[in-house]
Order: structure tokens, then C-alpha cells, then sequence
């Protein structure tokens, strides 16, 4: 019986070096291959400024590497970069929406679906979202085979009260597979917004943002052999730009005066603060790892 760690693919693993060393937790967190570790050493030690804020050469240069990795994040997904907003993981981004968009678009006497396979990433922000408004959730059953029904999904939709349907993509604990563009589908015909949460599916499937068309898809980059604290949220546009910002502060602005402040462009309206730009470098190397193994990743239009 081979191994992983005696395969070619190891040898870009520094980490199965270690003798005797067997790795089964790749659903909480991915090892990182070599080529990752050498673009944050390598952005670190010889390009690191911070960014959106210099016109020196060395931030310019931090700068460029930086959209770099927005635009080949993004493209992994099928996305486009001024969609795709940088967060620190997947549960930033869920909070993000439930926050930013929830207490805009949600009140007293309206409902969320949720599965009952979800990661509590995908209930507990929706638990509070609907504590502090008085809104309800609405649970969908999993049946014994992992699978959700989507006549129970109608059923809830019929009444007209939900605003949200968050499901899973590919469950952390069942490996079930939701079948998310139709789901999206139906969500959008009885005038409810869509999130998926994509945290273990884009590390195993070909994921296209685009065809699934949710209005929000979420998920994280160190499951997906790339850094920790960095996650994406890949946004419909006309969602995003009507949506106010969840943190404010520094670079998610366009103009500040002691009277007021305007906000930034997308994605940057949603980016406060310094972001994780080393990780953002190391992600996109991560992505571009996996498109040298000849991993199809996005469906061509």
C-alpha cells in the first residue's frame, strides 16, 4: 500500500518529511506545499509595505503582488475580483453578510433557512441576526442518507416570509454534496437571497462563483493548501454596493473630514485596516498550485 507521504506529491510538503507523521484533518486545515511557504518567505523578506497607501517603489511593488492574488484568487472561482472581498476566514465572511446585509434586509416576522448540516460558522450569526431582529429560523431535515429535501425548501419558501437561504456546499461532517444552484434558483423565484458556504467544497470540486449564482459564496483559503487568516467573500455587485460596510476605519475610505466620511469602491469598501497581504500573495501561489497539477477547477463559458 502506498502512502501519501511516500508519493512525488509529498516531496512539495515539507511537513511529510517527518518520520512517521500520518495527516487525516485536511477538513479543519490543509498542509501547506512549498511553493506557498516560499511566496510568504519570499514576499516578506523582499517586498513587504503596506498597501493602498504608498507611492514609493517598494509599495507599489506590494501593491501589484497584492491585486495579483485578489485576480488569481478570484479567477480559481470564477469570480471577479472587484466581487471578491478579502476577510480573514470564512466565518468573517458569513458575519460579514449577516451584519452588513441582514440588518438592512431583515425584521420581525421574517425567516432564515438554514440545513441541519450546517458548520456553526453558518448558524450562530444567523441566530443572532434573528434575536436581534425578531426574525425565525427554519431548519431543513437531513435524511439518512445526508440529503436535504427540496419540496420541504418550497414549502418554506411559499409563504413569502423568508429573506435568506445559507446552505452548505459539501458538509464538513456528512461529505453530502447540496445541490446549491438549484437551490439559488428557487431561493431568487420567491425573492430570497442566497449564501453558500463553500469552506470544503472548493478545496475538492471544480467551483464556478459565477454559474452557481448565488448572491453571496463564502469560503477560506487554508483549507485550500493556502495561509490562515484569509477568507473570500464573492458577492453579487448590485448586493454589495447597496450594502453599508461592516468595519470602518482606515483604507475602506474615499474621503474623511471631521463632518463625514464617504467609502471606498469595491471591494475596498469592505477591507478596513491593514489586509492580510502576505496571505493574499500565498493563497494566490496556493491556487496557482493546484492549476500545475492539471486540476480543472472552473467550467469554461
Amino acid at each position: 500500500m502506498t502512502t501519501a507521504s511516500q508519493t512525488a506529491l509529498a516531496l512539495d510538503f515539507p511537513i511529510l518529511e517527518q518520520e512517521g507523521l500520518v495527516y487525516l484533518d485536511s477538513a479543519a486545515t490543509s498542509q501547506k506545499p512549498r511553493v506557498v511557504l516560499d511566496a510568504l518567505e519570499d514576499f516578506l523578506a523582499h517586498h513587504n509595505a503596506n498597501v493602498h497607501r504608498g507611492v514609493y517603489p517598494l509599495a507599489i511593488d506590494a501593491d501589484t503582488r497584492f491585486n495579483a492574488g485578489r485576480e488569481q484568487i478570484a479567477a480559481f472561482v470564477g469570480a471577479q475580483p472587484a466581487e471578491t472581498i478579502i476577510t480573514k476566514n470564512a466565518t468573517e465572511a458569513i458575519n460579514l453578510v449577516s451584519y452588513s446585509w441582514g440588518l438592512g434586509n431583515v425584521g420581525a416576522g421574517d425567516a432564515i433557512v438554514l440545513t441541519e448540516a450546517e458548520h456553526h460558522s453558518n448558524i450562530v450569526p444567523w441566530q443572532q441576526l434573528c434575536s436581534q431582529v425578531g426574525a425565525e429560523l427554519r431548519w431543513l431535515e437531513v435524511d439518512h442518507e445526508g440529503m436535504i429535501s427540496l419540496d420541504q425548501l418550497d414549502e418554506f419558501l411559499a409563504d413569502g416570509r423568508v429573506k435568506m437561504v445559507a446552505v452548505t456546499h459539501c458538509s464538513n461532517v456528512l461529505g453530502t454534496i447540496n445541490p446549491v444552484e438549484e437551490i439559488v434558483v428557487r431561493a431568487r423565484a420567491a425573492g430570497a437571497a442566497s449564501l453558500i458556504d463553500g469552506s470544503q467544497a472548493v478545496p475538492q470540486m471544480p467551483v464556478d462563483v459565477d454559474a452557481i449564482g448565488a448572491d453571496f459564496y463564502v469560503w477560506t483559503g487554508h483549507k485550500v493548501y493556502g495561509p490562515t487568516g484569509i477568507g473570500l467573500l464573492h458577492g453579487r455587485r448590485e448586493m454589495l454596493e447597496a450594502m453599508p460596510p461592516f468595519l470602518t476605519g482606515g483604507d475602506m475610505i474615499k474621503t474623511v473630514s471631521f463632518d463625514q466620511t464617504t467609502f471606498n469602491e469595491l471591494p475596498f469598501k469592505f477591507e478596513a485596516g491593514t489586509p492580510p497581504i502576505a496571505e493574499t500573495v500565498g493563497l494566490g501561489a496556493a491556487v496557482g498550485f493546484l492549476a500545475s497539477l492539471g486540476i480543472e477547477r472552473v467550467r469554461a463559458h
